[in-house]
């Protein structure tokens, strides 16, 4: 790949997430703070996510992949993004605010798969080259939380400039877009058909026993993860944490470490003892956000966020190895979309749902009592780690993989 070109697609790739994470991780706050938003409201808000991942499949199926080149329709929802962030970042109360972000997650989150789509195409080995290019997404989240403790937004109460801020980015990337390699449409001339579109002929693999546990555990596994989306920087603030966003940036930066040391952990221990591994690290990230706090206990904040790296790369990136590993190359990217859709959407809509009940529900005359609510998603991920365990039976030693 030209050096230009792997360039262009960092460029695409750090702005594409950074559009993401300016907003979506203080999104919480905002709405509790400056829109008086309840549980249940900020829930609803945080799960336009997973409206967006169901209904992306139809966006990308039905369009990117037969009538326009990927290129093209980047730069089109980008544009039209940057303008309902605009008009977002405005709106006097919840009721308003919801319809535009919820149009907003519609148009961003077929934007992941294109991203993906045009960096592949321009690829002649994906396995060595996509993690170069697919850090900088990572990266442009990253700096992004930093820009908010930069700005001090969250201290100053002016979070709805991360809407303004995230639609300046979506502006100048959907305008980049343009210039991107051109990638035309794969399936150009095709029918579409319903069963490509969700990927329902990786139903099959489900036949299998450990597989289904395994898709099972996935996505009741997204419901504590949501809790982590939608209430941590709720809580970081309101228990005085300063700059939470920069610091929760931390999660990212381990995301970033463990991702390159999957290999090896990945080839010693095997997917079961990986996808274990990752489960127990969200028990005790919530146990440690559960008895952290501000003073002497703020080390256990510190390394609940650190976990994240653990949390996400022990159990979703082995899982897209194993599942990868189990379809084949006939069914492989229908069987990816199944997990996404399945996890993404099915699992975190439950999630962002019961976090905004608990939140809710534990509510306190001086803010919110953490330590029970902390302990809801740490019980919902002992469980499951438990049936895990018992359940799923190992296929033998995983190979090692050729590139993360």
């Amino acid at each position: 790949m030209k050096t230009t070109t792997s360039i262009q697609l960092s460029i695409m790739m750090f702005l594409n997430f950074g559009i993401w994470g300016i907003w979506f991780v203080t999104m919480g706050t905002y709405l509790g703070t400056q829109l008086n938003a309840s549980g249940v409201e900020i829930g609803v808000a945080y799960g336009t996510q997973s409206l967006g991942a169901i209904i992306a499949p139809f966006i990308i199926g039905l369009i990117a992949d037969r009538y326009f080149d990927a290129q093209r329709i980047l730069g089109i929802l980008h544009l039209a993004g940057a303008a309902l962030l605009y008009f977002v970042s405005s709106q006097p109360n919840f009721d308003a605010f919801y319809p535009l972000i919820l149009i907003y997650m519609i148009i961003y989150m077929p934007t992941l798969a294109l991203v993906n789509a045009i960096s592949f195409k321009q690829m002649q080995d994906p396995e060595k080259e996509f993690a170069l290019i697919r850090v900088w997404g990572t990266v442009g989240w990253i700096v992004a939380g930093l820009l908010i403790g930069w700005l001090a937004l969250e201290k100053n109460g002016t979070l709805e400039q991360t809407f303004l801020i995230g639609a300046a980015m979506s502006a100048a990337l959907g305008i980049f877009s343009f210039f991107l390699p051109n990638t035309p449409p794969p399936k150009a001339g095709q029918k579409a058909s319903l069963t490509d579109i969700l990927g329902l002929d990786a139903l099959s693999l489900l036949k299998d026993k450990n597989f289904l546990i395994f898709f099972l555990a996935s996505v009741l596994i997204c419901i504590p993860l949501a809790f982590y989306y939608q209430e941590t920087n709720i809580f970081l603030n309101e228990i005085g944490m300063e700059n939470a966003a920069s610091k929760m940036t931390m999660g990212q930066m381990s995301e970033l470490l463990f991702l390159f040391l999957m290999p090896l952990f990945f080839a010693r221990l095997g997917v079961k003892k990986m996808l274990l591994i990752g489960m127990a690290a969200w028990v005790l990230r919530y146990l440690a956000f559960g008895f952290g706090d501000v003073n002497s206990g703020v080390w256990l904040l510190y390394a609940g966020i650190i976990l994240h790296g653990v949390c996400y790369d022990f159990f979703f990136v082995t899982g897209q190895i194993y599942t990868d590993q189990k379809a084949g190359n006939q069914i492989r990217s229908a069987a990816q979309g199944m997990i996404t859709l399945a996890t993404y959407g099915v699992g975190m809509l439950i999630g962002f749902w019961l976090a905004g009940v608990v939140y809710d529900n534990y509510e306190t005359p001086e803010g919110h009592d953490w330590f029970s609510i902390w302990m809801v998603p740490a019980a919902i991920a002992a469980v499951i780690l438990a049936l895990f365990l018992l359940l799923f039976k190992q296929d033998g030693k995983a190979s090692e993989p050729k590139a993360l």
